[in-house]
């Protein structure tokens, strides 16, 4: 059974596995038929359809584990930033996205375009509307505000719902791992910033779209433990550079993950995209230098 909770209008569906990622949160304004990110249940969603209950659709951001049931809504309007659009619009695109080179990774490609559609059950769309930055949507009496904050996607979104003063993060989901950076176009000082505006927003109740997802108090210091993720990723990585290291054995160090997980090569390659991003950084701060293909502290 699926677990569910109630805000007003608002359904809080939890995802599989507590929303562990390849599984989230999915968001339903009752009234409106508003369904935001279709991955939690898929029985539960196909419920919903039939009961011809879902008037459109919203995704906060173009990553997989946020559409793995979008296929079920396909004559259903798609509502989202557009600059999270390409990836939607064709699976090569969408593999682009994640830094994988089609010649270069042939076999990695092969088994994502796989998993792209049996998986997550890709299908190419194109979005009815595009959500902007300070768009505020007339809910059948539920106002919601619509806040771009980018750096995990170019076009994350998040929902402010004004009366009830609830704040859907999306992926600033506040777990201890911290933020996620790890393809093409994330991009780690926009998250920070998107953060920072975020935990200003005057919410009564946070909802993200993993693990915990609810909470009903303000998360105070966890705003701030989250982005230390990033310093203590960036801390660690310097002292690796103690001695000059290639970008391969950086990934291999495995900071971000803390371990070597399987899929190996997809997480190897994650690592190695989130890496080479702090290192980038820190030669922008003058504190590495990279030299004949290897990283070392200046």
């Amino acid at each position: 059974m699926t677990d569910t909770r109630n805000f007003g209008q608002i359904r809080f569906i939890q995802g599989e596995k507590r929303g562990r990622y390849p599984y989230c949160h999915t968001i339903y304004i009752e009234k409106a038929g508003v369904l935001i990110d279709p991955s939690a249940d898929r029985n539960y969603l196909e419920q919903l359809k039939k009961e011809k209950q879902v008037n459109s659709v919203w995704l906060t951001h173009w990553h997989e584990d946020h559409l793995m049931h979008l296929d079920l809504f396909s004559e259903v309007p798609l509502w989202m930033h557009e600059k999270d659009a390409p990836p939607l619009s064709d699976i090569d695109i969408f593999i682009d996205w994640y830094g994988l080179e089609m010649e270069e990774h042939e076999n990695l490609v092969a088994n994502w375009r796989a998993l792209l559609k049996n998986t997550f059950h890709f299908q190419p769309r194109v979005p009815e509307r595009h959500l902007q930055d300070g768009d505020v949507v007339d809910l059948n009496g539920l106002t919601v505000e619509v806040i771009h904050c980018p750096g995990h996607s170019p076009g994350s979104l998040a929902f402010f719902f004004r009366e009830p003063e609830i704040l859907f993060l999306g992926d600033t989901d506040l777990t201890p791992f911290g933020p996620w950076y790890g393809d093409r176009y994330s991009n780690i000082e926009k998250i920070i910033h998107s953060v920072n505006r975020l935990k200003e927003i005057p919410a009564k109740i946070w909802l993200t779209s993993h693990e915990q997802g609810i909470f009903e108090e303000n998360p105070g210091d966890l705003w701030g433990t989250y982005l230390n993720v990033i310093q203590t990723r960036e801390d660690k990585l310097i002292d690796f550079l103690a001695v000059p290291r290639t970008l391969d054995e950086i990934a291999t160090a495995w900071i971000i993950y803390g371990k070597p997980k399987e899929p190996i090569a997809d997480f190897k390659m994650m690592e190695q995209i989130s890496m080479k991003k702090h290192a980038d950084r820190l030669i922008e701060k003058g504190i590495v230098v990279l030299e004949d293909g290897r990283y070392r502290v200046k």
